[in-house]
């Protein structure tokens, strides 16, 4: 733990690249093999699922130090981070620094997981223990451990970069090693950074290509990518991004996420045992009844996903398509480097005879970006996003490579809404009130309808923070209500009816897009406004 600990405070106190890639590269030269293997599984942003309820962590911590409750809590809503806060406030309790001998892979497997079947009063003797066991910065890393928030400003390609600069293997080879069931263990690491190992798993998916958003500044066009006829354009559909693969026999399905999804659409994978062997295909999952000619809402999709054995009547009621983008191997061959035109045309052939439940993302074929253009506007009546332009010539790419895959969605819905809540953010932000809650009007009253946490500056956020504290009308824990007069304009992706929200409907992917400092609180939208988007959706 001491090593892993040394490795946690160097990332954190550094925001160059180069210095947090030197950071892990040592840390993989010197660490034992095994705790190498749990470093790569958290540095890479996987976690522990959490173990102990945040609560109990808050009330032991008050235990541990004579502290009232309340005090924990206040204290938790000041400093914004679980794991600091208890760590600071054990500070004044005596510690040891024996917990740093253990070595990481001891402290995850021996005494961390088995956290999970003990029972509660097991669980207190054991945590207040470890944290008795180690100093402050060991305490704040396992607590970080416990809480399932281990994020320390490092993402899974420069973290695969150290590895790379470690091991002397391609960046591309390791992120693939890496993807699907790769386990945190000794021989497992071993495997990752030997130069000479090609063992494959069967089921391995591989790391996906990500589209970068079109960003138009005032006076550019999308005619400065260069003519469209330089461009492969496909609709951009709304749902579950996947993988899904056919090798030795058998089928596998996975999300971006790197989660395995067998048998939660069995629609698919029994489509897909038709397939010939060998196959990796990328696309999304849609909810889409074979007769139609547009997905259903994705609130219909939403109802399968956390389904792991769909019923035949909620299969019957949102039947799913997997809608293919790209061919990644054919015949066991990865052929990713091949020019996109080349594997659409494989594609082509490979889905020509495929069952109804697989089926083919169609090309969009105009004479050049202002007919798209004028396409793309009419894009959420086709139950799609917009379009996705990927370069000719282009091979299929790891992770958000700029330059080949553009993602042209449709314009946001936008609503100017009433700001009535602020309460503190996390990290950073902790002592600033960044999260917000907004109202819309319904006659004479204000109905909450959305929370946003993004979209303004820093110096708007300041700004907006010292008006909110001058501002405040009642204290509710961490939360204020506050005066009703400043408007934002909202943008969302989506919207549907919800019987869990007071105003009767939820919104995609809310974010402030401005501060109308200009409207008056009688300029904001009404919800009558807002519920005429509705039947679109639906």
């Amino acid at each position: 733990m001491r090593r892993f600990t040394s490795l946690y405070i160097r990332l954190d106190a550094t925001t160059a690249t180069g210095e947090k890639v030197a950071a892990m590269r040592d840390y993989f030269a010197e660490a034992p093999a095994a705790d190498a293997a749990w470093a790569v599984h958290f540095l890479a942003g996987r976690r522990l699922k959490r173990l102990i309820p945040t609560a109990r962590l808050r009330e032991w911590c008050a235990a541990e130090t004579d502290m009232p409750l309340w005090l924990v809590e206040e204290t938790y809503s000041a400093v914004g981070d679980l794991a600091e806060t208890v760590s600071l406030l054990l500070d004044a309790v005596d510690t040891d620094e024996a917990g740093l001998d253990r070595p990481l892979h001891h402290w995850v497997a021996e005494d961390i997981l088995p956290l999970r079947q003990a029972d509660e009063a097991t669980q207190r003797t054991a945590v207040t223990g470890f944290w008795r066991s180690l100093p402050l910065e060991g305490r704040f890393v396992l607590n970080k451990l416990l809480t399932g928030a281990f994020r320390v400003g490092v993402s899974r390609r420069l973290m695969t970069r150290a590895l790379a600069e470690y091991s002397g293997i391609e960046p591309a080879v390791l992120a693939h090693r890496l993807m699907g069931r790769w386990q945190p263990d000794a021989e497992s690491f071993r495997r990752l950074v030997d130069p000479d190992d090609h063992g494959e798993d069967a089921a391995r998916p591989y790391p996906f290509f990500l589209a970068s958003p079109v960003e138009q500044a005032p006076g550019e066009t999308v005619a400065d990518l260069g003519p469209v006829s330089d461009w492969l354009v496909e609709w951009k559909w709304d749902g579950i991004r996947a993988q899904l693969i056919r090798r030795r026999g058998e089928c596998h399905l996975w999300s971006r996420g790197e989660e395995l999804m067998a048998g939660r659409f069995p629609e698919i994978e029994a489509a897909a045992a038709d397939l010939p062997d060998g196959l990796v295909l990328d696309g999304e999952i849609l909810a889409w009844p074979v007769d139609a000619d547009k997905p259903l809402p994705f609130v219909q999709l939403q109802r399968r996903i956390n389904r792991l054995k769909p019923s035949a009547r909620l299969q019957a009621e949102a039947p799913v398509r997997f809608m293919t983008y790209d061919l990644l191997e054919q015949a066991g061959a990865d052929i990713r480097e091949q020019p996109i035109e080349d594997r659409r045309a494989r594609l082509e052939e490979v889905l020509a005879d495929a069952d109804p439940a697989i089926g083919l993302s169609a090309s969009v074929h105009e004479s050049g970006w202002a007919p798209l253009e004028t396409r793309r506007a009419g894009s959420r009546d086709l139950g799609t996003e917009g379009f996705m332009l990927k370069r000719l010539g282009s091979p299929y790419r790891v992770g958000r490579t700029r330059g080949d895959w553009w993602k042209w969605k449709v314009d946001p819905y936008t609503i100017d809404a009433v700001l009535l809540y602020a309460q503190p953010g996390h990290g950073r932000r902790s002592n600033l009130l960044t999260d917000y809650t907004f109202g819309l009007r319904d006659g004479d009253e204000l109905v909450p309808f959305a929370k946003a946490y993004s979209g303004l500056t820093d110096a708007e956020i300041l700004e907006l923070d010292r008006w909110l504290r001058r501002h405040t009308l009642e204290r509710f824990g961490p939360v204020r209500s506050v005066q009703a007069e400043q408007v934002f304009e909202l943008a969302f992706e989506g919207i549907q009816p919800s019987a869990r929200h007071k105003s009767g409907i939820a919104v995609r992917f809310p974010r402030i897009a401005r501060w109308r400092r200009d409207l008056s609180v009688a300029d904001a939208d009404t919800l009558q406004q807002v519920k005429e988007l509705l039947p679109r959706e639906r």
